[in-house]
């Protein structure tokens, strides 16, 4: 059986900002925040983190900034994947120097590769390094979806450990499970399926929720694991109104916008992402509230 890289809830981690790059010093502020709430790994230059509008330097000394900033008290894994096959091994190579503890590969947008091709591509990632990969399967982002038999054949290779399954359909993931058993771990993608997809035998969520509700979120997959599965869905069920509200607009605007509300320097979003529409600010500002986030 291969090595679970951690099981509970990631964070998928904001980037801050300021008008002229990356916020090192507030970065490291919620790094620390988020360890001390509790979370069980961090992904750094995800969707969330607004990777697709980094530098490539921006993007290589975020990732090697987190990793020495955490210096392993818990689980680092970069998000390194790319459309260009090639940059996408540049990153993970780089990545792995910098000592990354696992990588976070998002299917090729936009060129929308055939399920042999993305064979293709995540074979040729995973023959470029040597630590464990997290593919992540989101289709309403990249128009791709990982199918079960490309999923198969990916499992074979020794540095292919887990799966993001973002896709929102449970089906799939009982069907993936079914298909694959312990092959490949399974992590949540949405913060609303969390205690069901450990139900299917998911090893926890990679989380935009975390950002905000770190320790709960943690606490949700912990109650789960603990055999308090009546706990745990109530628990997610609780913040079903503040998952809802960090999605009213598209990730991750929202959520970097609650971060500013909890008094973080998060900084500007980056075109062609732009500031909420007032009514959704007021709707996420209400939730927040309501679960003492803010007064």
């Amino acid at each position: 059986m291969k090595k679970t890289i951690f099981e509970g809830a990631a964070v998928a981690i904001i980037t801050p900002f300021t008008e002229d790059g990356v916020n090192y010093g507030e970065l490291g502020r919620i790094i620390e925040d988020q360890i001390s709430a509790g979370t069980d790994a961090i992904v750094i230059t995800g969707t969330t983190g607004e990777s697709s509008t980094m530098s490539d330097e921006e993007h290589k000394e975020a990732i090697r900034y987190t990793v020495e900033k955490v210096a392993g008290r818990v689980p680092v894994i970069a998000g390194t994947g790319s459309n260009e096959t090639a940059y996408a091994i540049q990153l993970s190579q780089y990545a792995e120097k910098v000592g990354a503890d696992g990588l976070l590969l998002v299917t090729p947008y936009y060129n929308k590769c055939s399920q042999k091709g993305l064979v293709a591509h995540y074979t040729a990632i995973a023959d470029a390094v040597n630590i464990p990969i997290v593919l992540y399967n989101v289709p309403s982002r990249t128009g791709v979806f990982i199918q079960i038999s490309a999923l198969l054949e990916l499992a074979k290779h020794p540095n292919i450990v887990a799966i993001k399954e973002a896709s929102g359909d449970l089906s799939h993931v009982a069907k993936l499970r079914a298909a694959l058993g312990d092959a490949l771990d399974i992590y949540s993608g949405n913060d609303d399926q969390i205690v069901p997809i450990l139900s299917l035998g998911g090893k926890g969520v990679i989380s935009v929720l975390s950002n905000v509700a770190p320790r709960d979120t943690h606490n949700i997959c912990q109650l789960y694991f603990d055999g308090k599965v009546k706990e745990a869905a109530d628990l997610q069920i609780s913040y079903i109104d503040l998952i809802s509200a960090l999605f009213c607009e598209v990730n991750p605007i929202p959520v970097k916008v609650a971060m500013r509300m909890l008094g973080y320097e998060a900084g500007p979003l980056r075109l062609p992402l732009c500031e909420m529409e007032p009514a959704h600010e007021e709707l996420l500002r209400n939730a927040m509230k309501a679960h003492n986030l803010i007064k």
